[in-house]
């Protein structure tokens, strides 16, 4: 068993269970529908990635607060990732783009090279769909933010990726070039 911010995550066999736990410090009636709603926003949100050519675990049953999905057999991306992996990812976080889905918690710990050499995204819990410049650079930022805390090759890395967003995503250079503003911004600069 797996406790995660907002959700208890259980393993079993071929399966993953992904509850949403309660929030004791909420109004019962709001914390029942925050729960629901992001359980049923989630479960679209992997559904509609899916639609569109992303890798995601098979949502095989939806209730009030919890997902039943396929268990991904394979290593973290952060455990492999090289430059033809980062790559991928790249192209993977472009049709996401693409399709105004946001991840919302893109690192490499929510990325799966699967056994079958096939890249899967996990964990949508914080992902919504919106279109803006910033939700991208965002979603951007904080992928390449988990590339430089745990991966010496960290450039390289990152120009694979860059190399990998730009050929399925059109609009590619405005939201990198967001990117760039946002590390500027006073909580993510490195402090002397």
């Amino acid at each position: 068993m797996i406790q995660c911010a907002e959700a208890i995550v259980e393993i079993k066999d071929r399966l993953v269970y992904k509850r949403r736990v309660e929030k004791r410090y909420r109004i019962k009636e709001i914390d029942e529908r925050i729960r629901r709603e992001r359980t049923k926003s989630e479960a679209k949100i992997i559904s509609e990635a899916r639609r569109k050519g992303v890798p995601t675990p098979i949502i095989f049953d939806i209730s009030d607060y919890e997902l039943v999905m396929e268990r991904i057999e394979g290593d973290l991306a952060r455990e492999v990732i090289n430059d033809a992996i980062s790559e991928r990812i790249g192209e993977l976080v472009g049709i996401l783009h693409k399709n105004g889905l946001i991840h919302g918690d893109l690192t490499t710990s929510n990325i799966i090279v699967g056994r079958d050499d096939i890249i899967y995204f996990i964990d949508f819990g914080l992902s919504f769909i919106e279109s803006s410049t910033e939700a991208r650079g965002v979603d951007v930022h904080v992928f390449l933010q988990s590339l430089g805390g745990t991966h010496e090759s960290y450039e390289q890395l990152k120009e694979s990726f860059i190399k990998g967003y730009r050929k399925t995503f059109t609009n590619a250079s405005q939201v990198l070039k967001r990117v760039t503003e946002i590390e500027q911004r006073g909580r993510y600069v490195k402090r002397k």
